[in-house]
């Protein structure tokens, strides 16, 4: 599976504001399902970014070793990636955590990621809206008349 980055503010946007996030002790990564960029074929692949501020980790050195380390954990995972678009923030222990625990614990955020299930078709929906058909109304709320108006004066 490609790995491609996350372009301009607006993908970031996108994933930051519908995005499920799984957090771990090395990073917080934030998912959504794959949808093609605006005027491209559908050609599912995972579409990545990797942030890491100041605030986490202080020296540009770090910092570029992290995305570094963070982008070759990605790159090599056995199994390769899920189509999906991320944002991937790494903690200042992306530095000293072995390798392979580094790619163990992407495999574990990736399989908590959505999108692994499809959704939709054989009525597996959980609540929403109308769709779960009609509900059990306790007896102190059914009523055999119909629902007058009120009168102007508050009396029923």
């Amino acid at each position: 599976m490609a790995l491609d980055s996350l372009r301009g503010d607006r993908e970031f946007r996108k994933v930051r504001s519908h995005g499920l996030a799984v957090r771990d002790p090395l990073f917080t990564l934030r998912v959504t399902e794959y949808r093609p960029r605006h005027g491209e074929t559908w050609r599912p692949r995972a579409i990545i970014g990797i942030v890491v501020s100041k605030k986490t980790l202080k020296r540009a050195v770090d910092r570029n070793r992290a995305r570094r380390r963070v982008r070759e954990a990605l790159r090599t995972l056995p199994g390769g990636l899920p189509p999906c678009r991320a944002i991937l923030l790494p903690n200042p222990a992306v530095l000293t955590v072995p390798f392979p625990q580094l790619q163990a614990a992407l495999v574990r955020a990736l399989s908590r990621a959505p999108g692994r299930v499809k959704r939709g078709g054989s009525g597996s929906r959980q609540g929403g809206g109308n769709a779960a058909g009609p509900r059990d109304v306790p007896a102190s709320v059914q009523t055999d008349r119909p629902a007058s108006p009120p009168t102007p004066d508050g009396s029923a």
